[in-house]
């Protein structure tokens, strides 16, 4: 709009009527969503019929016609109420009727009116108004008021594309200032009701003043507009720099023939990409990194990132699985045929196939932890049972390791990061539900890396699993149809949160009946496999075998037997090769000459009653083992002496023990005094291992109730269970295995606590027949049972006397 355009209108339409007149009765027109101030020239457009009939007669009249704004815009026939009081007085310059009906007019207001009241309504309205002069008194502080107000208008010129650059030249040569007021509110894009505001402010002092909080509010608005507009154009300008620069390095790697390999592996992974099974998540994650890969140069540092992250997310598997056999009786020879024994494992698979038949894939994969003795067949079970049931089978070996990485995987900030052992290991298998063998579990160990066994509890908990996070892939996977199986020799090195999550099946040692029934089925054959002995007719009898258990190996398992197995097939290897005739027959006899001279002795003991020594059975990590325990009593003040790596509970437990002799002594003829002036030497022998355990209490009570008695402790009677200061025996744990470690030694008595008497059903029906195995209750039953009554020592002391009083009475 051009502000000098008022020429175009005939001002002198308004000197009909003298300034005196203060009230008139014009034609009015109603507008909508806009406000024509005083003095400035206003464009209108006209479509109701009633107001082109007001129109129309105030052209014929005058061309003066009153101008007010309505409060609504939707209202179609407004009454009075419907407008604002305070108008404009305004004459009609052009006026231009459009070919879709409707007029355009320019009016140019010249004065502020307030509407009195309605003379006429039909056929158009006319109104009675009054005129409202204003009153100009130039000061300082309104020139000072003008000026701030020209200096925002500026600035809102400045900033706002939409304002005309001529308004403010416009405006700088205004010097009244309510003028100067009506044609910065005409021209700034306020709402209505700011502008009737403005419009019905009579006093310019306060107009301009009122103007001048509009104009901060909306250069506030402008300023904060103009940084976001400049932000985004910088992002703007930034990506359109980047775009030419990688164009311009397509078509330099393009002459320099590098661009044709990056194309066509990005073409190669895309295809993947397509062609892949993935969930929808990760296929978002996919294709978000491979259009990061397009766009880099192949010198970026970033690339080789990128290229390995996407290889890891399509080699993974997201949804491929094997079916599992449902046979159970083909799974139930499968295990028969590659492992002896271990009733209880093979029956919990065969319980696990059942459920899956009826429940299907409702049912989560077991998590089984085998715990027992090395040697007994954990690993290798974990191996038949996944060829039994036809799944992958992956073996992770956990021992020693000590950083939460090795499981959950590195960052991808980090160089060099890769994913942890489980999904390394779920990719090498290449289906959801492979058979994962976690071996050692019990030897983790934790550190300042971190405490492997805590990012565990995730991949080995049901309700977990599910979405196991891995900070390399940085992504749910899925565990969920893994079986895991977890190995282990110990418990109680295991965390009790981890322990809680798994089902244990412990695993015993073997008896001597059943490491010949393994050793013929599995362990021979095998062995002349691997030296190449198959078509050597060579027999290991049942005697010799029997001699390489007792005199060759001390073991819970058999992985020494077939060591052992093993050398006498080398030896007999070397004599073929050497050109001599192989043996036909090994016996016992023979062993030597293929073994060397026997490690152990078939009968551990001495084979004789002592005084001080107990024999005591005690549960390791390879399973039962016979512990003598020995007393030794010297001259001294009652200082007690402990050898043998005894531990903290050890130690204690042979506190508990003294004290229980000193306050039954005198039942067995043992004076209160010995115990001040004897010092004790307790010794366990082998002291080069650590022991530890309270299950040895009645051991120590024997070794030195003996010892102080000088009862001699029966050489065949081996015991076990905790002691109370009263002579209570407690349970223990490892019955089973040190039941089997004294029916090995050659013990014929076992005692052992009654309330263990429950554990018996573990025990093999042989060793039950060969063991005579008493259950107590009382420390007192176990001293009535080893100790030999007879008193050596007394009877020597009175032979001794007997002897003096004879020489005095030859003397005298």
């Amino acid at each position: 709009m051009d502000f000098f355009e008022s020429d175009l209108l005939n001002m002198d339409d308004f000197d009909d009527f003298d300034d005196e007149i203060t009230e008139l009765e014009l034609p009015l027109l109603a507008i909508r969503d806009t406000v024509v101030f005083p003095r400035m020239l206003t464009p209108l457009f006209v479509g109701r019929d009633r107001s082109l009939l007001a129109l129309e007669a105030a052209i014929t009249e005058s061309s003066q016609i009153v101008v007010v704004t309505q409060k609504d815009a939707i209202v179609e026939e407004p009454g009075l109420d419907d407008l604002y009081s305070i108008g404009t007085l305004a004459v009609v310059g052009r006026m231009l009727r459009m070919p879709e009906g409707g007029t355009n007019i320019l009016v140019q207001g010249y004065q502020r009116v307030e509407v009195l009241g309605l003379t006429q309504d039909d056929p158009y309205p006319r109104v009675l108004v009054r005129r409202l002069p204003e009153a100009v008194e130039q000061n300082a502080s309104l020139e000072a008021l003008r000026r701030a107000v020209l200096t925002m208008f500026e600035k809102c010129v400045h900033l706002n594309r939409n304002l005309p650059e001529d308004a403010y030249v416009a405006a700088m040569n205004i010097d009244d200032p309510g003028w100067l007021a009506d044609m910065i509110a005409s021209v700034m894009e306020f709402d209505v009701p700011q502008r009737q505001q403005l419009l019905e402010t009579v006093d310019p002092s306060e107009r301009l003043q009122r103007l001048s909080v509009m104009l901060a509010q909306e250069l506030d608005v402008l300023e904060l507009e103009t940084q976001i507009q400049t932000k985004v154009q910088e992002e703007v300008d930034k990506g359109q720099r980047e775009y030419f620069l990688r164009e311009q390095m397509r078509i330099i790697q393009g002459e320099l023939g590098e661009l044709d390999s990056q194309l066509a592996e990005i073409n190669e992974l895309r295809e993947k990409l397509e062609n892949s099974n993935l969930p929808d998540e990760v296929r978002a994650k996919a294709e978000k990194e491979l259009s990061r890969l397009s766009i880099m140069p192949p010198a970026a540092p970033e690339v080789g990132i990128i290229r390995t992250y996407l290889d890891w997310l399509l080699e993974l598997p997201w949804t491929e699985a094997t079916e599992d056999s449902t046979d159970i009786q083909q799974v139930a020879r499968a295990l028969d045929e590659n492992h002896y024994g271990i009733a209880r494992a093979k029956e919990r698979i065969l319980e696990y196939i059942a459920v899956r038949q009826r429940a299907g894939d409702k049912m989560r994969s077991p998590i089984l932890c085998f715990v027992g003795p090395p040697g007994t067949g954990k690993t290798s079970l974990g191996r038949s049972i996944a060829e039994a049931l036809g799944r992958k089978f992956i073996r992770i070996s956990l021992g020693g390791i000590h950083d939460e990485a090795e499981i959950r995987g590195h960052r991808r900030t980090y160089i060099g990061a890769m994913p942890g052992r489980i999904i390394q290991s779920m990719r090498r298998a290449g289906v959801v539900n492979p058979l994962f063998m976690l071996d050692e579990i019990d030897k983790i160990g934790a550190d300042f890396r971190g405490d492997p066994s805590a990012a565990l509890l995730e991949a080995l908990d049901p309700e977990q699993n599910n979405s196991f996070s891995d900070h390399y892939l940085e992504l749910p996977y899925d565990l969920s149809k893994v079986f895991f199986i977890t190995t282990a020799n110990v418990l109680y090195t295991i965390p009790s949160a981890l322990r809680d999550r798994m089902e244990v099946i412990e695993f015993s040692g073997y008896i001597e009946e059943e490491k010949l029934a393994i050793a013929r089925q599995f362990l021979i054959p095998r062995q002349l496999e691997q030296h190449g002995l198959e078509q050597v007719n060579l027999n290991i009898t049942d005697s010799a075998l029997k001699g390489i258990i007792r005199e060759y190996t001390y073991e819970a398992g058999v992985r020494n037997l077939e060591r052992e197995i093993g050398q006498i097939c080398r030896k007999v290897t070397r004599r073929l090769a050497e050109g001599k005739a192989a043996p036909q027959v090994i016996t016992r006899q023979s062993l030597h000459k293929y073994l060397g001279p026997p490690r152990f002795s078939e009968q551990l003991l001495d084979g004789q009653d002592e005084v001080g020594v107990a024999i005591g059975i005690a549960y390791t990590e390879a399973g039962g083992d016979v512990m003598p325990v020995e007393v030794a009593l010297m001259p001294g003040k009652g200082q007690l002496t402990l050898t043998g790596q005894l531990g903290e509970v050890m130690q204690e437990s042979v506190q508990a023990a003294l004290s229980y002799v000193r306050a039954n002594a005198e039942t067995y003829g043992v004076k209160p005094s010995v115990f001040e002036n004897s010092d004790i030497h307790l010794h366990v022998p082998e002291g080069a291992i650590p022991k530890d355990g309270p299950s040895a209490g009645v051991t120590m009570v024997t070794a030195i109730m003996s010892a102080f008695s000088g009862y001699k402790v029966r050489h065949d009677v081996a015991m076990t269970g905790e002691v109370t200061l009263r002579g209570k025996v407690l349970p223990i744990g490892g019955f089973k295995e040190k039941v089997l470690a004294a029916h090995r030694a050659g013990i014929k008595t076992v005692c052992v606590p009654a309330r263990n008497k429950k554990d018996l059903v573990d025990v093999p029906r042989k060793v039950q027949r060969e063991l005579n195995i008493v259950f107590v209750d009382n420390v007192a039953q176990v001293l009535e049972i080893a100790l030999i009554p007879e008193k050596p020592k007394r009877r020597k002391r009175a032979a001794a006397s007997k002897d003096n009083g004879q020489r005095q009475n030859e003397d005298k």
